[in-house]
C-alpha cells in the first residue's frame, strides 16, 4: 500500500494509507456537494420569491397606472354631482337633463370601471384613516354623536385603496 504524508485535525503529520486518503476526500466532496446543493435551493427560493414579488409589484403598478388620471377627474365628478343635483332639484325632465345626466352616469360607470368606487361615509362611525373631519356639529341625535353627519367631499378608492379621504361633518 501507498502511504502519503497527511495531517491530522489537530495539525500533526500523520501517515494515512491511500484508502483513508480517498475516503476522506470522498467525505470533503460529499460535504462540498450538499453545500452547493444548499445554496443551489436558497438561489432558486430567492429567485422565486423576487418573480412573485415582481409580479405582484407589476400588478400593481398596472392597476393604479391611471391613477394621477382619475385624481384629476374626481374633481370633474364632483362637479357633475353638484349640477346632477341642481337639475333634481330645478324638477325638470326634458330630454336635454337626461342627456346630461346620462352623460354623468357614463363617466361615473367608466371610472368605476377602472376600479373607482366612491366611500359612503354618511351616517357610518368617524374613522381618521378614512375621514378628514372639517367641523363638529351638535348631534341631530344621541345615536348620530361621533358619527358622520354630513359630507362635504365625497371620498374615493381606486382597487381597494384610499385616493381621497372624505371630507366631513361628525356628530359631537
Amino acid at each position: 500500500m501507498n502511504e502519503q504524508p497527511y495531517t491530522g485535525e489537530d495539525g500533526s503529520p500523520a501517515v494515512v494509507s491511500e484508502g483513508e486518503h480517498n475516503n476522506a476526500e470522498l467525505e470533503q466532496l460529499k460535504s462540498d456537494n450538499q453545500d452547493l446543493k444548499d445554496k443551489y435551493l436558497r438561489l432558486v427560493a430567492e429567485f422565486d420569491n423576487f418573480r412573485k414579488r415582481n409580479a405582484k409589484e407589476r400588478l400593481e403598478l398596472i392597476q393604479t397606472a391611471g391613477k394621477e388620471v382619475i385624481i384629476q377627474l374626481l374633481e370633474v365628478l364632483d362637479d357633475c354631482d353638484r349640477a346632477e343635483k341642481q337639475l333634481q332639484a330645478a324638477g325638470e325632465k326634458d330630454s336635454v337633463v337626461q342627456g346630461v345626466q346620462l352623460v354623468f352616469n357614463k363617466l361615473r360607470n367608466t371610472l368605476q370601471g377602472r376600479g373607482l368606487q366612491p366611500m359612503n361615509a354618511v351616517g357610518t362611525d368617524f374613522d381618521a384613516d378614512k375621514h378628514e373631519a372639517i367641523t363638529e356639529i351638535p348631534a341631530p341625535s344621541a345615536d348620530m354623536k361621533g358619527k358622520v353627519v354630513d359630507e362635504l367631499e365625497k371620498g374615493y378608492y381606486l382597487n381597494d385603496k384610499i385616493i381621497r379621504f372624505a371630507k366631513v361633518v361628525v356628530g359631537k
